[in-house]
């Protein structure tokens, strides 16, 4: 199967990879030729990226990180406990966290047994989902990227636990901040990126109500949009003034927003978003942590095309476990000819030779 922008998709085209809703109900199903009219939809509810069935591409197969059950069951527990909290309102939702606890307990368990004993690297791009609460999956991708990251920092268990807490609550307070502005398809007014800024100190002032909730965990809602030269909010905190967990939960926050499809803009694929995360490591980030993520996921995701730096091109069969943006190539042209028999190159043997481009066309 093979990787490709929506806005390029041909009619005919039969795809590749489900799309479910926010359920986890198929809404279409792989196998289905793609016309004009599901192509079209595609592009307005901002699905970037499918997968297709292409004859260059046979044999190559992408895999779910997280399985159905696990991701779907986070989901509802998320998706129940947040509206639970939002319809008795913020005065009224006091005990709400504490009588769920083992519930949120379990989540965190599932997911960090499953990233920590899954050899893939991560991605997210063979699970599509249509969504119109858009907090709820973040909520939930941001977790299993920040259990990711603490995985590779060596963190111990229960310090796992505590970070995927504060990671699945983090964006708590936008559940009570104005739902039309957050929800806006376009570019916000300075007025109204200031409310969305509040969410960081509601989520706070709300968690550290909550009985059996710690105080680092409400710190997490607090301070992931804080960054290491101080030009973060609320508090504008610097260095070592922001928590651990906070930092690592900022990153894995940013590159889930800039790699999600959204209606008002394009996903970016995760090559992308991790320049925006080293263009800011050491001012913005914690160097050490961004190294930390990039070992975790997949730079390249398989069934992409590529250019590498000798000019071939060619789709990234597989991936290389330790190598996580050195994958294995299938390579489809060379100086510009199309080959006779499409051939592999593994960039982890081959060290001199790297992608410098993806195709997206």
């Amino acid at each position: 199967m093979k990787l490709v922008g929506t806005k390029s998709i041909e009619p005919g085209a039969i795809l590749a990879q489900s799309i479910y809703n926010e359920n986890g109900i198929v809404l279409i199903a792989k196998g289905m030729e793609l016309t004009r009219n599901i192509i079209k939809r595609l592009n307005n509810y901002g699905i970037t990226y499918v997968y297709i069935e292409d004859d260059l591409s046979k044999g190559i197969i992408v895999d779910s990180f997280i399985s159905d059950r696990v991701r779907r069951e986070a989901l509802n527990t998320v998706k129940s406990i947040f509206t639970d909290i939002k319809n008795k309102g913020i005065n009224n939702s006091t005990f709400i966290l504490d009588k769920k606890g083992k519930e949120l307990q379990n989540v965190i368990e599932n997911l960090m047994l499953e990233t920590k004993n899954n050899e893939k690297p991560l991605s997210f791009l063979a699970d599509i989902y249509l969504t119109d609460n858009y907090v709820f999956h973040h909520s939930l991708n941001v977790t299993i990227y920040t259990l990711a990251i603490g995985v590779k920092l060596n963190l111990p268990n229960q310090k796992l636990m505590e970070l995927g807490l504060g990671a699945l609550l983090h964006d708590i307070g936008k559940i009570f901040v104005d739902q039309d502005v957050l929800q806006k398809p376009g570019r916000l007014t300075d007025e109204e990126f200031e409310i969305i800024k509040e969410h960081a100190q509601i989520g706070y002032d709300f968690l550290r109500k909550q009985m059996d909730i710690s105080s680092v965990v409400a710190h997490c809602a607090l301070e992931h949009h804080e960054r290491l030269d101080g030009s973060g909010y609320p508090r504008s905190l610097r260095g070592d003034e922001i928590h651990l967990y906070a930092k690592i939960i900022g990153i894995a926050d940013v590159f889930d927003a800039v790699t999600s499809n959204r209606v008002y803009r394009d996903a970016m694929l995760p090559h992308e978003g991790l320049e925006i995360l080293y263009s800011g490591a050491v001012n913005l980030f914690d160097k050490e942590m961004v190294e930390a993520f990039k070992k975790s996921i997949v730079v390249y995701p398989d069934g992409i095309s590529v250019e590498l730096s000798d000019g071939r091109k060619g789709i990234v069969a597989r991936q290389n476990k330790h190598l996580c943006d050195r994958p294995v190539i299938r390579i489809i042209y060379d100086k510009d000819r199309q080959v006779d028999t499409p051939y592999e190159v593994d960039l982890s043997n081959v060290m001199n030779i790297m992608v410098v481009s993806v195709l997206k066309d």
